[in-house]
């Protein structure tokens, strides 16, 4: 036995011998190729740059190049470098390697708006530091991939012409008359046939201001070029610019360049006719007025301060709660209401519009905006599913529409007591709206219960919408709005052979005054459970801000209109006659 094991001793002498030599010709070779630090270093620079880590690259200079830059002013450098060259994205592409100076080379790829891809290299020099080893010896030139030493990054634009806006027919709305500089940043240098009519929607064109100056200079805009200040100039700005050219430079040598690529026309859903119809309808009043397809959502009109004027909304917003009402099956059309002059919340009288007395029929109630009926209504609903219904129309949501404010009101758990929920029913307390979004709860309304997505552009209409009720709930409002118009506080928007449905509102604007009752509006204030306070604001028109919503033909909806007055007494009265004109130059049209 002991000689077998020799045996195999002896026979694997031969073989850990050659393992032992492999290993000591590997540990030499080893020692003679490991990666040398400054590539290590260049690497972990690099890599830190492609993640913007710009503290992390700073520990990784020398010490004399810390005395010369501040951690603030070399992330600065860096930072103008990536929106020099408008980079998106970058990436490490390859490992470094050693240049013939010392140097090490460290391969990208760098993504950017105007120029593209680039693969380049940066070029990085190493240091000793006595304290901390190897160090990176920083410059300017290292701010960027591809610059050799001295050379700076710059970067030289030129822009196309401005693309042409047009209405839905094909007309121009607004155009950069030929020979325009871009980059001249004049005022006014856009033209349109419409004249002060576009300028309504259209907006106008300028330098940018100082707060667009650097998410702009990352698109590569100049801080001197004319670009979009208001309206539809500035809602589809970047549009409308197309792609900006120029060459990306490092010193004068040129790194990258492209070709600037205007955008093609931008065909709005803008109606002409309509547009006209609604700024002379509006005239020098401070107020919004909106026009738009109820199936589709395509804006036609807009004056004023249609889409961003946040006002509250009075009893327009009774089209909301009584389709929460409906849905819930609290009450139907035919449902009987005690006749009174106000209700009672929490020991607070809601009165009716100048104390009438009203009730009967829902479809009686909401023809004549009755609050003794429809603030207990609200009551009754509940603020939960008030603010879900509200939220359903697009209420506490970005409206989608470039350049339009959010229409809001509190969430439930902010409504509290009866005061609150009945206030909020008949659109006071602190709901706030829009025209725009008003326009879009009467065209849910005519669409069958279907909200659209408003939208400027032509082709991108929604025929989908957000189902917000039921088809016979609609149905059912539908028959309501008609009242309003046929024997309600909106006749004046009626036009024969026409049959018109809409809602009016009038909202009071001294919510701070106490008052128990209002005489010149459909609503009236929460604050105050005393009827001798509200003496002095009975003939205060101007505290009212006047709305109607409406869409017609009734039963087969082609247009929509809201129009809002800011301090103009009751909305029957002066909001529904301009609606009126605008619907009949609608459908004149049609």
């Amino acid at each position: 036995m002991n000689e077998s094991r020799n045996q195999r001793l002896h026979r694997a002498r031969p073989v850990l011998a050659l393992a032992a030599v492999a290993f000591a010709l590997g540990a030499i070779f080893g020692a003679g190729h490991s990666t040398p630090p400054s590539y290590t270093l260049a690497n972990q620079f690099v890599a830190a740059w492609t993640r913007r880590d710009f503290t992390r690259m700073y520990t990784e200079i020398s010490d004399s190049s810390r005395r010369l830059t501040s951690a603030g002013e070399f992330a600065e450098v860096y930072r103008d470098a990536l929106s020099t060259a408008t980079v998106i994205s970058m990436r490490v592409t390859g490992k470094p390697r050693g240049l013939h100076n010392g140097e090490v080379a460290v391969p990208v790829r760098v993504r950017t708006k105007l120029f593209g891809d680039l693969s380049l290299a940066f070029t990085i020099r190493t240091v000793d530091d006595a304290s901390h080893g190897t160090r990176v010896a920083w410059s300017r030139s290292v701010a960027f991939p591809g610059l050799h030493p001295g050379e700076l990054l710059s970067r030289h634009t030129s822009l196309p012409r401005r693309a042409t806006l047009l209405a839905r027919d094909g007309s121009v709305l607004a155009e950069s008359p030929p020979g325009t500089d871009p980059v001249g940043g004049a005022e006014g240098m856009r033209n349109s046939p419409l004249g002060a009519y576009a300028e309504a929607i259209v907006g106008t064109v300028g330098p940018a201001p100082t707060s667009r100056r650097p998410a702009l200079e990352a698109e590569g805009v100049p801080a001197e070029a004319s670009v979009g200040l208001s309206g539809l100039e500035l809602a589809y700005d970047a549009r409308l610019r197309g792609r900006p050219g120029g060459e990306l430079l490092a010193g004068s040598r040129v790194l990258a360049d492209a070709t600037p690529r205007s955008a093609p026309t931008l065909r709005t859903t803008i109606s002409p006719a309509l547009q006209r119809a609604a700024v002379n309808g509006l005239g020098g009043q401070l107020g919004g007025v909106i026009a738009m397809k109820p199936a589709t959502g395509q804006i036609l009109a807009v004056a004023g301060l249609g889409l961003d004027g946040l006002q509250p909304p009075g009893s327009t917003f009774k089209m909301i709660t009584t389709t929460g009402v409906l849905s819930a099956k609290i009450a139907n059309r035919h449902t009987v209401f005690p006749y009174a002059t106000y209700a009672t919340l929490d020991g607070v009288k809601l009165s009716n519009a100048n104390g009438e007395e009203c009730g009967g029929t829902l479809e009686l109630a909401f023809a004549v905006s009755c609050n003794s009926v429809f603030t207990p209504l609200g009551v009754k609903l509940g603020a939960p599913r008030l603010v879900a219904t509200a939220e359903r129309f697009g209420f506490n949501h970005e409206p989608g529409v470039p350049g339009a404010a959010e229409s809001t009101l509190p969430p439930a758990s902010e409504i509290q007591g009866e005061l609150d929920v009945g206030s909020t029913a008949i659109g006071q307390g602190e709901v706030l709206a829009t025209p725009l979004q008003m326009g879009t709860v009467a065209a849910t309304i005519a669409d069958g219960g279907r909200r659209p997505q408003p939208t400027f552009v032509e082709g991108k209409a929604s025929t989908a919408g957000t189902e917000v009720m039921s088809e016979s709930v609609a149905h059912t409002m539908r028959h309501l709005m008609i009242a309003v118009v046929r024997e309600g506080t909106g006749t004046s928007a009626a036009i024969p052979g026409v049959t018109v449905a809409g809602k009016t509102g009038t909202a009071e604007l001294k919510t701070a005054t106490p008052c128990s009752s209002s005489a010149t509006s459909e609503t009236s204030s929460t604050t105050s459970p005393t009827k001798e306070s509200c003496q002095g604001a009975e003939s205060e028109a101007a505290n009212t801000d006047a709305w109607f919503a409406a869409f017609a033909p009734a039963l087969d909806p082609k247009i929509v209109v809201c129009v809002m007055l800011v301090k103009d007494g009751a909305g029957g009265d002066t909001a529904a006659p301009i609606a009126r004109e605008v619907i009949e130059a609608a459908l004149q049209g049609e």
